[in-house]
């Protein structure tokens, strides 16, 4: 409990969460595509990058050790369409420009992912965790009254994310995560295939296009660099986890949202109503006593923790 924190560890746990964080502005720059033809690249060109670093570090033993485990393979299927939902939720909010959905659903995702382990893994909520729980609930209405409905987006993305993350848990021990990541994008590439050639007979492609702003060699690149930013910080979420204790990960878990709420306010221009910041400063308070509530119960009850998935 006492060692030092892993210098290395920090730097890839941070680095992870830095590049999510920075994320919007790379889907930003893919402007004039829509967010399924984002989505279905994003999922094509991860498979690519994931085979290329399967080869690499040569875990092709792995990779068909995991393909042949039945159940585990229709974990990860399930995940991977799970986790589809996120992708497009979150490709949707930054070319709609609402980057502060996107920044709310990852902030919700840690109280909504304690909640999911009451449901399914029989897991008891602490006080503090109640109270929590319930700021967050009334930070949703607050901000859903201000918008006039309900903040569908953002409880999308809480939700998807936080079932993602309760699969993956399912087979956490047994799947590294460059091999589960290559199961997963393999179940999306196909399917990300199907939806460009929809788009391309539909004439709602943008890659491969030219005769438009935007368009262009450097636009098809951005667009196939989505899968290596989505393989590559996955692979330094997974370097820093290994080497940090579950609660600095915990921590780090809220640089990305943190990063998406200041370039939603001060790069992108999205505007901040007073009910929605009120909303926010109600769910900082919220993840404040879970954080709070988690280091005080770390030494005895390290069982109930709840291991944060990797944001997507």
């Amino acid at each position: 409990m006492n060692a030092p924190l892993s210098r290395s560890g920090l730097m890839f746990g941070a680095g992870a969460y830095l590049m999510w964080g920075l994320f919007p502005l790379l889907m930003a720059a893919l402007k004039p595509a829509g967010a399924v033809e984002i989505t279905a690249h994003r999922a094509v060109w991860s498979l690519v990058v994931c085979l290329i670093a399967v080869a690499i570090v040569r875990g092709w033993k792995r990779l068909r050790t995991v393909l042949t485990s039945r159940r585990t393979v229709l974990i990860l299927a399930a995940a991977a369409l799970v986790v589809s939902i996120n992708w497009l939720a979150y490709v949707y909010a930054v070319v709609t420009d609402h980057v502060n959905s996107a920044s709310l659903g990852y902030y919700i995702n840690p109280l909504f992912t304690v909640a999911l382990g009451v449901i399914f893994l029989g897991e008891r909520l602490t006080r503090a965790q109640i109270v929590a729980i319930s700021i967050a609930a009334g930070a949703v209405i607050v901000i859903g009254v201000g918008m006039g409905e309900v903040p569908w987006l953002s409880l999308i993305m809480a939700v998807s994310f936080g079932l993602y993350g309760l699969l993956k848990k399912q087979v956490g021990g047994k799947v590294d995560a460059l091999t589960g990541l290559t199961v997963e994008t393999m179940v999306l590439a196909p399917l990300g295939l199907i939806a460009i050639v929809f788009l391309e007979r539909a004439g709602q492609t943008t890659f491969g296009h030219r005769g438009a702003d935007g368009l262009g060699l450097s636009h098809d690149l951005l667009m196939m660099s989505t899968g290596l930013f989505t393989a590559g910080a996955l692979l330094l979420f997974a370097a820093g986890a290994r080497r940090l204790p579950l609660f600095v990960t915990g921590l780090l878990q809220y640089i990305a949202p943190t990063m998406m709420f200041i370039l939603a306010v001060w790069h992108f221009g999205e505007p901040m109503p007073v009910s929605r910041w009120i909303g926010f400063v109600l769910v900082w308070i919220a993840l404040v006593i879970l954080t709070v509530d988690g280091w005080r119960r770390r030494p005895r009850k390290a069982e109930a923790r709840v291991e944060p998935a990797e944001p997507v």
